[in-house]
């Protein structure tokens, strides 16, 4: 792969249903970024299996083999930077990062998040929606900042909650969501077409639908 594609390196703790998304994507060769590396917090993670399966090089970071989450952090940078990794992933990876590691990777992390932002930040999104009664849900995919959930606003995509949604049946409509506005927004960062100002994203042109993108934008 062309080198002057943009080297992302994905942080997995799980199936990896977001990292297959984006290793569909990086596998056509329009995509302007390509997977460098998979960091998986958990040995057995399925995403790791799904990364192999794909030919992506991936390593295993236990993180209880650490006595604190500062050096199990400089070991993950340490790889990823090893690997020439410029963009960061988050794709399900399950432990809170210091602000120190959030501070080194500043404007070079971004996560996805199953809420429509700010809204429901945190865990259990769709039973507290649920539970509101609200009418729409979605999913966000933001730059990270040290506190959770929280960072300028990517890409966003709105989900109606059906009368008879349960947390399983709202979380897979909203996953199916999440795996497309997820490699969009690693297009438009890699295209070069956002940048930060005063904390939200501006973007240059458009290729996501009106109703996926940030509509503070």
């Amino acid at each position: 792969m062309s080198q002057t594609r943009l080297r992302l390196g994905v942080l997995i703790s799980g199936r990896g249903s977001n990292l297959q998304a984006l290793i569909d994507a990086s596998a056509t060769s329009a995509f302007p970024a390509e997977i460098a590396l998979v960091v998986s917090n958990v040995a057995n993670a399925e995403g790791l299996d799904r990364a192999r399966q794909a030919g992506l090089e991936t390593t295993v970071i236990d993180h209880k083999l650490f006595l604190d989450r500062a050096p199990f952090e400089d070991a993950i940078t340490a790889a990823l930077e090893a690997a020439g990794v410029q963009l960061i992933c988050l794709a399900g990876f399950m432990r809170l990062l210091t602000p120190g590691f959030v501070t080194h990777w500043r404007d070079r992390m971004i996560n996805i998040h199953p809420s429509l932002l700010p809204a429901y930040r945190g865990l259990n999104t769709h039973e507290r929606a649920l539970a509101d009664g609200v009418r729409f849900t979605g999913c966000t995919v933001h730059y990270v900042r040290p506190d959770c959930d929280a960072g300028p606003i990517i890409a966003q995509a709105a989900v109606p909650v059906a009368p008879d949604d349960t947390p399983e049946t709202l979380a897979e409509r909203v996953l199916l969501s999440e795996h497309q506005i997820y490699p969009e927004a690693v297009r438009l960062i890699a295209e070069g077409r956002t940048r930060i100002v005063n904390e939200h994203v501006l973007i240059s042109g458009t290729s996501l639908p009106p109703s996926t993108i940030n509509p503070k934008v």
